[in-house]
């Protein structure tokens, strides 16, 4: 026997999540939750980590999740707390992460009667979650039917989930029994197999098409995928669009989306233009190949991807397959074959001459964001996980090329700045491999918080790319045509990072050129003792300007 707590639906909610094989559990302190917190805490099958603030714990969550691919459990207490969990509940539901959030809450005769910490908890997350419950404080048969289906839901869709459970007082007492009896709980469901016959039709479309795009979105690293683009790539009648968040990577593919077409003009697109385009994976970084296929439409458009909403990021959305890339791939592969054509080599071409020019300006550029990414993207060992946060990090990011072996990651479910911290945190903490998190200033300055745990491996870093603002504002059009433009778009500063480094126990490091650059990133990835910050000053640099160059020079 055990130590429960003797609410009846604590303990059906453990038994199923321990039937589930679920382990990682994420409790914000409070009150209300405290039959929650006795029956998890008292059981071994669960890793019980503590972080105080909702929001970063939220992403800390997420990041686990995103890593082991099991749901985390959130855990916390009634009213307010639970808001704090909406931005990585609304990140998860857009980038298929399995989460359950579990919240405590007062009886319903309380809501709206004056009683503190007490708020409309029922159906909060409706908008953003696969499934919503309130259970009853009895422990029916119906409360764990409505668990179950809750936990599978999580794992099926690859979702948030969200599980209110009432509990009157008194709430700290425990009990000695066995655990409860659940039943099986689903944890297997099998990729979509589709009929040869079916898929007959999309490959003689696939045949008669001269000019194929397969455009791969944000993906968990896979060599199975990675091979099967492979093969795809030997047909002359393919190319293959990537971004370093697909986490697949070939010479004979694009995998620098906007040093490649940005500064191309409509007549290049418009030659440029896929008759089908298949899309695999989820959310893209680059504007312009947005904008270049919603302008110039294919004739056909195919999703890959298990979901139950596709989405129609071109507008011309024609066949969705609901199933793992890898398996319609292994399907498909089988059915086609290479046709002759010169579309892969007209995209090659351009990307080989604006490679050259890329490399020439940046010989010649200075220290600045733009060098930074440089320096950074070359340093980083093979073995590395990499968290890219919004919104210039990542989109810098991709105009470089990283050694294969390194996984990259961001928040591009929703694309905001909140969470890059905390989710890299999360990551890092049920990892086997380091994590470098690279961030701009007012990504960090905004998740602060989230260095406030005690979960972070010695072997954590961050890259803080520091120029005194949202540098974006300075870069894209419209912001800079206002008088609010630093006040309340670029949002300018003085501050640094030295005081929370020291506040937070991270060992810490500043770099104003190229020389103490060069030097820090070597010490940075020497040193795994403790977590470090690099933190590199462009505060002083027209950051803008030399981007905007950059995109001038390879035209």
């Amino acid at each position: 026997m055990q130590k429960h707590s003797d609410k009846p639906t604590a303990q059906l909610l453990s038994a199923v999540l321990q039937k589930a094989g679920i382990r990682d559990i994420v409790i914000s302190p409070g009150s209300r939750n405290a039959p929650l917190i006795i029956e998890l805490t008292n059981q071994p099958a669960f890793n019980n980590l503590s972080v105080v603030d909702e929001r970063v714990a939220g992403f800390f969550a997420l990041g686990m999740a995103q890593q082991t691919g099991r749901p985390s459990v959130l855990v916390c207490t009634s009213g307010s707390a639970l808001l704090n969990y909406y931005p990585a509940i609304a990140e998860a539901f857009y980038s298929h992460i399995p989460l359950i959030v579990v919240s405590a809450d007062r009886p319903q005769k309380w809501v709206d009667q004056g009683e503190g910490q007490t708020i409309r908890q029922h159906n909060v997350f409706k908008n953003h979650s696969w499934y919503n419950v309130t259970l009853s404080e009895t422990g029916t048969e119906q409360d764990l039917h409505q668990i179950k289906t809750a936990v599978q839901t999580a794992i099926k869709q690859r979702c948030p989930v969200h599980i209110n459970m009432p509990f009157d007082e008194p709430l700290y007492q425990s009990v000695e029994t066995d655990i409860a009896e659940v039943g099986e709980v689903q944890t297997e469901f099998p990729d979509k197999v589709y009929e040869v016959a079916f898929l007959e039709q999309f490959e003689q479309k696939w045949q008669a098409s001269k000019q194929k795009m397969i455009l791969v979105g944000q993906h968990q690293p896979s060599e199975f995928l990675q091979l099967q683009l492979n093969k795809l790539a030997e047909d002359p009648s393919v190319i293959i669009l990537t971004e370093n968040i697909s986490n697949v990577t070939n010479d004979l593919f694009v995998n620098n989306i906007d040093q490649v077409i940005f500064s191309l003009d409509d007549d290049k697109l418009k030659d440029l233009k896929p008759d089908i385009l298949m899309t695999v994976g989820r959310n893209i970084v680059s504007k312009k190949i947005k904008q270049f296929l919603r302008k110039h439409k294919p004739v056909e458009h195919w999703h890959v991807e298990r979901t139950d909403l596709p989405p129609d990021t071109f507008e011309v959305l024609t066949q969705h397959f609901d199933t793992a890339p890898e398996m319609f791939l292994s399907q498909f592969l089988f059915l086609v074959k290479p046709i002759s054509s010169d579309y892969q080599q007209k995209w090659l071409d351009i990307k080989r001459k604006h490679k050259q020019l890329h490399q020439q300006f940046l010989e010649q550029t200075g220290f600045s964001d733009l060098k930074s990414f440089d320096l950074i993207s070359q340093n980083i060992p093979a073995n590395y996980i990499v968290q890219w946060a919004n919104s210039s990090t990542v989109r810098y990011a991709q105009l470089f090329d990283y050694q294969p072996g390194v996984a990259h990651y961001s928040n591009r479910g929703t694309s905001g700045i909140d969470g890059s911290t905390s989710m890299a945190a999360g990551a890092a903490y049920v990892s086997d491999k380091p994590v470098l998190l690279v961030t701009g200033d007012i990504s960090f300055l905004y998740d602060s918080n989230g260095l406030w745990h005690k979960y972070f491996p010695k072997n954590f870093k961050i890259i803080l790319i520091n120029n005194g603002g949202g540098e974006i504002f300075n870069f894209i059009p419209g912001p800079s045509q206002t008088e609010a433009l630093n006040d309340f778009f670029v949002t300018k500063h003085h501050y640094d990072a030295s005081h929370l480094a020291k506040m937070f126990h991270f060992d810490y490091q500043k770099a104003g050129n190229l020389k103490e650059l060069a030097s820090g990133i070597k010490k940075l990835f020497l040193n795994n003792k403790h977590p470090q910050i690099l933190e590199i000053d462009t505060k002083d640099i027209d950051n803008a300007g030399i981007l905007k160059a950059y995109f001038n020079s390879i035209k």
